[in-house]
């Protein structure tokens, strides 16, 4: 799997999928709702119940695997135009 991550670092709607991809099913197992999380130390604890749970592991697994893949390319890796840019694509701008 060939992606390249130093782009995808600088790219803060990546930093945001990721963190849906790991918050979003945790919350929805447990039925919980961004209200739900009044503390850290209660954030805490759903996290340490949601390690605990395989159902929620695979569920976050598949979240993130969603997210790192680039559904316009065959496959799993980046495209070769991706991998050779420097910072995040904008139109307009030429290859980053």
């Amino acid at each position: 799997m060939k992606i390249n991550w130093m782009v995808r670092i600088k790219n803060p709607l990546w930093w945001a999928q990721m963190a849906c991809a790991v918050v979003l099913p945790v919350l929805a197992y447990f039925g919980l709702a961004w209200e739900d999380m009044t503390s850290w130390g209660a954030l805490a604890d759903i996290f340490v119940r949601a390690v605990q749970n395989p159902v929620v592991v695979v569920a976050v697994i598949v979240s993130v695997f969603n997210s790192l893949t680039d559904p316009t390319t065959a496959g799993v890796s980046d495209s070769k135009r991706a991998m050779g840019y420097i910072k995040p694509y904008k139109d307009g701008e030429g290859n980053g």
